[in-house]
């Protein structure tokens, strides 16, 4: 029930998605409380920036109910941090629950789902029912400075008032497992949370030779044409073009001969020309991977849109695109959908090559609701076989289950020994799928979470035979919660899973990153570029966009890895792409952080359109390709083979070298399927040769291939070859 104490101030009109005014007030101690009308009423002179952002959330769920707006003073509670943005709540009724705290009601989401993108962690109760908060720590630590004001929210019937304090500690959902320990929403109750601390921000030096940046400019054929799709998901194809994938949208920068936009399509880097791909089922947030035969593979997806009827439902969707090195017949194909589907619906879901050619398909959401609600989850595993077939079985697996609602797109590396690293939030683990177990729990990452909603990056570093090709795995950036008040974490953590005693080794970037993602060059370093220093993934809820490339050297002692690059104009957030292409050079695109593409900024809108969808393509040219190295590129490579095996056997190179060389490696290298930061199946391992000259220009090279499919799993590679650091174009190869 309302306090007996009001004070009362004059209200103010707060136009929701329909336009229905919603009376607000503000008080500086006591309560304020004034009936909902037809009509509008007169303004505050300084209403409160979090007033905004409750339409948006709640109100248009219940614009035909009786509705009082109450104010509690409440001088510890940071609000904007504690309200998500978002359309959870739209179109849907809402169910009240009361605590006995006066403070502490809760506002639910009613009996009937919808679809939501993101997908939000709202917990779901039946009403009537107490919750008791006095457990539950607020949402934030003492980072973040608190406002001065409480709101709530009040229906006539059922009379309850909707704390903000309450909304917000249902709506950062607090789990009980040590993954959800820490600094926000994820606090307690637990136990058994990493003691280590995670490692605030770092200044890094700035490289002497930081490389470039340069924004591509369209081709003379399709002067308006750029990326031609908002770039959610990529790939470098065996052709050396690149495909963009992308959900259905009301706007893209090409048309299919149907008349419908194209979400697809195949991008030539050298002359920058744009192909319209087709498919047949929405591949919104889909995994993918690259199938033995060399075939892009993408899985999962989400529901069909009203505005295209010729795309029709993604959930358990699996499409195939077809390119070759060698056969330009199949160039400007597009996707193949024979009908195949996998064994349950998901999106969200994270793909791993396994060492026989088979896929190992993990996680995703059934149905793109509410992820507090385990009924909407998928935290199970499937097989494909290595053409793409689901074996037709969902596996439980422990660590996404555990781990919910933060369980989406978990990090996957295939190890030495044919097991996986799996890392979700904050856990991580060795898993065995041949006998589905788990053979080692690994310590939890310090710091805020790492994956879906607030993924950062990971990368598999370099694998050789100079340490029994052990992997090393390093993981950076991250977040609290899905908000645009989260804050972001810097700090990355390295760690040997398969050592005797793996620990996280940490050190960190110069500011907090989510949405950071590393790409492997040919050298051995590590590009970290794209996401935000606040916010999270999702529509409108990052902003301080990270703009400055960081250069990496695995090689370096702790603390003298990171390096600063080059500083872009562009901001790459949610739905951004970065991939390393045949000559050395990184492709950067995408960033479409809003529903439906927007092209020019909507300042002042809830959830934020302060970003556009961005269709600029930009290459970076890392150091060894800038100044006198770009003279220096090893050139006539040629190989004795394409169809390479993981078995020890060796093959052939020859190339000629610039006068002078001292060094040379080959590597053979795997860019794999690159969506949300997450770059699946992406590794490199440094091959072992014989037969280098030092000094001499003209070069043959016996190259060993790795010893097994372990360390190498089948499917479509490059191989590049560096002199002293700078690489010849790449080719590409089939191992087997």
């Amino acid at each position: 029930m309302v306090p007996a104490a009001l004070q009362k101030v004059e209200p103010s009109v707060i136009p929701t998605a329909r336009s229905t005014p919603v009376l607000a007030a503000q008080a500086t101690a006591g309560v304020v409380t004034r009936p909902l009308t037809a009509e509008p009423v007169a303004s505050l002179a300084a209403p409160l920036p979090l007033l905004r952002q409750i339409p948006r959330l709640l109100v248009p769920t219940v614009v035909a109910a009786p509705l009082l707006l109450v104010l509690l003073a409440t001088p510890t509670v940071p609000m904007e941090a504690a309200v998500p943005r978002t359309d959870i709540a739209e179109r849907r009724p809402i169910t009240v629950v009361q605590d006995a705290r006066a403070d502490a009601q809760i506002l639910l989401v009613g009996e009937e789902e919808e679809q939501v993108h993101p997908p939000l962690p709202v917990r779901r109760l039946p009403h009537p029912r107490s919750l008791s908060l006095e457990n539950q720590p607020m949402l934030l630590g003492q980072d973040h400075p608190p406002l001065t004001a409480h709101v709530a929210l009040q229906m006539a019937t059922p009379s309850a008032v909707i704390g903000l304090k309450a909304v917000a500690a249902l709506l950062m959902f607090c789990g009980s497992t040590t993954a959800h320990c820490g600094t926000g929403c994820q606090s307690g109750p637990c136990s058994g949370a990493a003691v280590q601390p995670a490692p605030g921000p770092s200044p890094a030096p700035a490289n002497p030779n930081p490389g470039s940046l340069a924004i591509q400019a369209p081709s003379s054929q399709n002067p308006l044409i750029q990326a031609g799709v908002p770039a959610m998901h990529a790939g470098l194809l065996p052709n050396g073009k690149v495909v963009f994938l992308d959900k259905v949208e009301n706007y893209t920068q090409l048309k299919l001969p149907n008349g419908q936009y194209a979400y697809s399509a195949e991008y030539d880097p050298n002359t920058r020309a744009v192909v319209p791909l087709s498919y047949k089922t929405n591949a919104f947030c889909s995994g993918g991977a690259f199938l033995a035969d060399g075939r892009f593979v993408s899985i999962g997806g989400n529901a069909p849109l009203d505005f295209d009827p010729t795309v029709g439902n993604g959930f358990n969707a699996v499409r195939y695109l077809s390119r070759s090195a060698s056969d330009a017949s199949l160039n400007g194909q597009s996707w193949s959908e024979p009908g195949n589907k996998i064994a349950s619906p998901r999106w969200y879901a994270s793909v791993q090559t396994m060492p026989d050619g088979t896929l190992f398909v993990a996680s995703g959401s059934k149905n793109g609701l509410d992820p507090t609600n385990p009924d909407n989850n998928n935290p199970t595993y499937e097989i494909l076989n290595a053409a793409g077939i689901t074996s037709g079985n969902n596996i439980p697996l422990e660590i996404l289950n555990k781990n919910q609602p933060y369980y989406m797109y978990p990090f996957v590396h295939l190890l030495n020994n044919g097991q996986l690293f799996i890392q979700v939030a904050k856990s991580a683990e060795i898993f065995n799928v041949g006998t589905n177990a788990v053979v080692k729990a690994l310590p939890d990452l310090p710091g805020d979470f790492r994956t879906y909603p607030n993924t950062g990056g990971s990368v598999l570093l370099p694998l050789s035979s100079a340490n029994g090709y052990a992997p090393d795995v390093v993981i950076c950036g991250g977040g609290a919660y899905q908000d645009i008040t989260s804050p972001t974490d810097p700090s990355c953590g390295r760690i040997q899973p398969l050592s005797a005693n793996p620990t996280w080794q940490m050190e960190s970037m110069p500011e907090g990153r989510g949405m950071v993602e590393g790409t492997l060059l040919p050298d051995g370093s590590v590009i970290w570029v794209n996401g935000a220093n606040l916010g999270a993934q999702g529509f409108g809820v990052a902003k301080n966009p990270t703009l400055e490339v960081l250069i990496y050297d695995p090689a370096k002692p702790v603390g003298q890895r990171f390096t600063t690059g080059p500083t872009s104009g562009i901001a790459r957030l949610y739905h951004s792409v970065a991939l390393l292409l045949l000559d050395g050079t990184m492709m950067i695109a995408g960033s479409n952080p809003v529903e439906q593409p927007i092209l020019t900024p909507r300042p002042n809108r809830v959830p934020s359109e302060d970003f556009v969808t961005e269709f600029r393509v930009e290459i970076y040219t890392p150091p060894y390709l800038s100044g006198a190295n770009a003279n220096k590129r090893p050139t006539g490579m040629t190989l004795s083979s394409k169809a390479l095996k993981a078995d020890g056997s060796t093959f052939t190179v020859k190339f000629t070298a610039p006068a002078g060389n001292k060094a040379v490696k080959v590597a053979l290298y795997h860019g794999g399927f690159v969506t949300h930061s997450v770059h699946m199946n992406h590794r490199m391992i440094f091959l072992d040769t014989t037969g280098y000259a030092a000094g001499a220009t003209a070069q043959t090279l016996t190259v060993k291939m790795p010893p097994n499919r372990n360390v190498a799993q089948p499917g479509p590679y490059v191989v590049y070859v560096t002199v002293d650091g700078v690489p010849a174009v790449g080719q590409f190869v089939s191992v087997a």
